[in-house]
């Protein structure tokens, strides 16, 4: 068939082969060097105790057949080398059969992860991903063009991403409809970054542009994916300067960094370097392809349900092996920033006068005096809950305790997730957590005191508590 390839888009697939296969990269090491402390044998939420408790249906995994530290570990940094050859071009090397396994391989395996990963893998991220990655895996390599059924699937998740977050937003917060909203969110968002300050205190009249600009490029500009060249190309460019504007001003783990690349297939690069000539796909793959396109376009009912919901649902899998899902952000934006500071003393008995040292997270506020640093594309699992727990108690009701023990017990693997640790030579006799209000100081307060925050105690998140 040969409508079946487009040639033109070969630069195009390796260009987004690279950039999945980096991604890919940064998730598994992250997995590699976080998962002990939070689900690991000993972790906060153990991933044998999750096993034992939902069936298979629910949660597929290779830790099914068994589950050790020793084994995830290796089953992360296996998924890391495999990544890394994939960023090399190690599929390039292969027959067209063998790299759709090695592509199968990473997207296995992290699927595993996050079946197992419970709240610390509870991000729409996770699931962008895994969807991402199955559908890289019928994109072929040089032995065959790219194929147009696969090019337009990866548009289809890309305008799901944009349009999905587009009307979630006008459908939640009143500020999305009056063009006010990026008034708090640069300094309400989850994790800030080093430019979040600036981007705060830009003017509102440009926040207003900034809020208008976003309706336009999740409402209107993800239909033009679909359109003749070079329409789709001009749609996927804007689309992308407006993920790096994303990405400048904040940390959003993965997220910003995958829709960049899920735009690069909609891009015509036949220009900047002309395409090989490519044999004609085999039989045998253009029935996979086909049965691919079949697949998801079934799956597609209950995401293309929800986008036109009242009750649109924000970031959801519709199967256990995230083939198929629906996504969103920030459909309320916070006007107040709330962060737990939590603290320790080495006093059995605390007093008044006691002295309590606060331990310091990677990427979350804590000391007003210090700029927010820039993690993103890597994903600090446990400063991300920080954030959610500090909305409402109920988002840390499963780990919170687990983590004020291991700080007790002074576990190296926890404190390895900190920045920071008070008590280097023992660890406390008790911990406290505080809510405090954080907001962004101004230019003259900035000069004046060198605090990037000014914090403002709320209320007591945890009394001080002591190992049982």
């Amino acid at each position: 068939m040969e409508w079946f390839t487009a040639s033109d888009y070969w630069l195009s697939r390796l260009v987004f082969q690279r950039g999945l296969a980096a991604l890919y990269l940064v998730a598994f090491v992250g997995a590699a060097v976080q998962f002990r402390p939070l689900i690991g044998a000993r972790g906060m939420l153990p991933v044998p105790r999750f096993l034992a408790r939902v069936p298979w249906q629910r949660a597929p995994t290779v830790f099914r057949l068994h589950y050790s530290d020793r084994f995830f570990a290796l089953c992360a940094w296996s998924g890391a080398v495999v990544a890394g050859a994939l960023l090399a071009g190690a599929d390039g090397l292969l027959p067209l059969w063998g790299a759709m396994l090695l592509w199968l391989v990473p997207w296995a395996l992290y699927l595993s992860i996050v079946n197992v990963g419970q709240t610390w893998y509870g991000f729409g991220w996770e699931s962008l991903l895994l969807e991402t990655g199955f559908l890289a895996v019928f994109l072929g390599n040089d032995e065959v063009a790219p194929p147009v059924l696969v090019l337009f699937l990866l548009r289809w998740v890309l305008f799901r991403l944009e349009f999905g977050a587009g009307l979630i937003k006008m459908r939640g917060d009143a500020c999305w409809r009056k063009l006010t909203c990026l008034y708090f969110h640069h300094e309400t968002q989850p994790m800030p970054g080093p430019l979040s300050w600036f981007f705060h205190r830009l003017p509102r009249p440009l926040h207003k542009v900034e809020a208008a600009a976003n309706h336009v490029t999740q409402l209107g500009v993800p239909f033009l994916l679909f359109t003749p060249q070079p329409v789709a190309s001009a749609a996927a460019a804007l689309m992308i300067v407006t993920q790096l504007w994303l990405i400048l001003s904040g940390n959003f783990a993965w997220l910003n960094w995958l829709a960049v690349v899920l735009a690069v297939p909609a891009l015509d690069l036949s220009p900047l370097r002309t395409p090989p000539a490519l044999p004609a796909a085999p039989l045998w793959y253009e029935v996979l392809v086909a049965a691919l396109t079949v697949l998801v376009a079934a799956l597609s009912y209950r995401p293309v349900r929800n986008l036109f919901s009242r009750r649109q649902s924000m970031n959801r899998s519709y199967d256990a092996l995230h083939l198929v899902n629906t996504y969103g952000a920030f459909g309320t934006v916070g006007r107040v920033r709330h962060e737990i500071v939590v603290e320790g003393t080495a006093d059995e008995v605390p007093r008044r006068e006691s002295a309590w040292l606060a331990y310091e997270f990677k990427g979350k506020p804590g000391d007003p005096s210090r700029l927010p640093r820039q993690f993103a594309p890597y994903h600090l699992r446990l400063d991300w809950m920080m954030w959610f727990a500090a909305l409402s108690p109920a988002y840390a009701r499963s780990w919170f305790e687990p983590f004020v023990e291991r700080l007790l017990e002074g576990d190296r693997d926890t404190l390895r997730l900190l920045r920071h640790c008070p008590f280097p030579d023992a660890p406390p006799a008790h911990i406290r957590a505080r809510v405090y209000r954080y907001r962004f100081t101004t230019w003259r307060e900035l000069r004046a005191t060198g605090a990037w925050w000014e914090r403002t105690y709320v209320r007591e998140f945890l009394p001080p508590t002591r190992l049982r």
